[in-house]
């Protein structure tokens, strides 16, 4: 069925007090941006709902996009009428045809906000109640408790508004209502999962990937870029920076023992991550680490790590397991792009038998070898910031593939 409008309503939004405003213009923000395309479509964000005009646009491309748009607890498609009680029977009786196929349960819920409709909500309730149930005798039963079907109606000075369904959003928060944060990504399971989580609580990120060539192959790089991608159709749009680290994993290499090289390699990661944070305004580093799921998610691996910075580390998969993780992942569509086998400069420089409780002294010992802000210096000095919409693509498999039998 062809919808001309969709009712949104907010969920968690309504507990924000005197913060709502802030976070139903953000909302608007974020659904202008997902909707990014359908320019006919008018978006009206009110205090208590938002009512999108759809105005021809086709309805279940826009329901398709709300679903994954944070900040929306359900939303329902509607039928516009005429303020006239004939039209409201014959919008209603087409909806019963088209939505319910075997008997079923329904009551209808009137809301009235045009007083200068002759009919009150119980009349519209109990008329349009019973000219359904003589329409279709052998279909409807009426349930005011549980029903099957709600079918609701609301009477505006615009028109007659009809819906049978509350389909369910994303929910969370609007993306942006939380700050800004900077998210580790690698091209694993983890961490576009933890980006999601972080997101969905209304965090707005950029994607920091550390690139390692020749080590670390192009198609690695733009694996990571489509992940991103996949993520943000949640917000419309990442930024992705991409940090050359290829003279930092050759010289921590060259300089420190096998058993730290992670340990001393992380370091340097996040002490990249916490100057870029400082440089472009962001309030927290994300990462998609996973308490004890390998050596570097130690709690001791976590303190010799996290000594670089005084900036929030935050960890939303910390206490999930692998399997919890890849089912998340499944959900949100990144699980079977993470799982080809490119590999990041987080595994091709690991050792065989890294320090699992490294202790800190000489972590800090180990890496006063190196000329820590030189290497800085010279990788920032070489990051490139890439803007990622939803549905840029990267990752060509079939080329790859080919390109590999030759």
């Amino acid at each position: 069925m062809q919808y001309d409008e969709i009712m949104v309503r907010y969920g968690e939004l309504s507990t924000k007090g005197r913060n709502q405003k802030n976070f139903i213009d953000r909302l608007g923000a974020n659904v202008t941006k997902a909707l990014h395309g359908f320019d006919q479509v008018k978006i009206h964000p009110q205090r208590d709902r938002m009512h999108i005009d759809l105005n021809g646009a086709d309805s279940s491309q826009v329901m398709d996009r709300l679903k994954q748009v944070f900040g929306i607890q359900t939303f329902s498609p509607s039928l516009r009428v005429e303020s006239d009680f004939e039209a409201v029977k014959q919008a209603a009786a087409k909806m019963i045809r088209e939505q319910v196929k075997e008997p079923a349960t329904f009551k209808i819920s009137t809301r009235h906000a045009d007083h200068g409709f002759p009919m009150g909500t119980f009349e519209m309730n109990r008329e349009l109640g019973a000219y359904l149930l003589k329409e279709f005798p052998d279909l409807l039963t009426v349930d005011v408790h549980h029903p099957d079907i709600d079918l609701m109606v609301e009477i505006r000075k615009s028109g007659i508004y009809l819906t049978s369904e509350k389909i369910k959003g994303a929910g969370g928060l609007p993306v942006g209502t939380a700050g800004k944060g900077m998210m580790m990504l690698s091209g694993g399971i983890d961490s576009p999962v933890a980006a999601y989580l972080a997101m969905k609580r209304g965090v707005s990120l950029e994607m920091v990937h550390f690139y390692s060539p020749p080590y670390t192959s192009e198609q690695a790089l733009a694996k990571s870029k489509e992940l991103t991608s996949k993520l943000a159709k949640y917000c419309g749009s990442i930024k992705f920076i991409q940090v050359p680290f290829t003279e930092i994993q050759e010289t921590v290499k060259e300089k420190i023992p096998e058993g730290y090289l992670m340990t001393v390699q992380r370091r340097l990661m996040l002490r990249l991550a916490a100057a870029l944070a400082m440089k472009r305004h962001g309030l927290a580093i994300f990462n998609g680490e996973s308490l004890g799921q390998v050596a570097s998610q130690t709690m001791e691996s976590m303190v010799a790590i996290n000594d670089v910075t005084t900036w929030p580390v935050l960890r939303p998969v910390l206490s999930f397991d692998k399997t919890e993780i890849i089912k998340i992942a499944e959900e949100i569509d990144t699980y079977e792009l993470s799982i080809l086998p490119y590999e990041d400069c987080c595994t091709v420089f690991t050792p065989p038998s890294p320090k699992t409780k490294p202790n800190l002294k000489r972590a800090r010992a180990y890496e006063a070898r190196l000329d820590v802000e030189g290497l800085m210096q010279r990788a920032l000095e070489n990051i490139k910031v890439t803007e990622i919409h939803a549905g840029d693509e990267f990752l060509n498999q079939n080329q790859d593939v080919f390109a590999e039998l030759l």
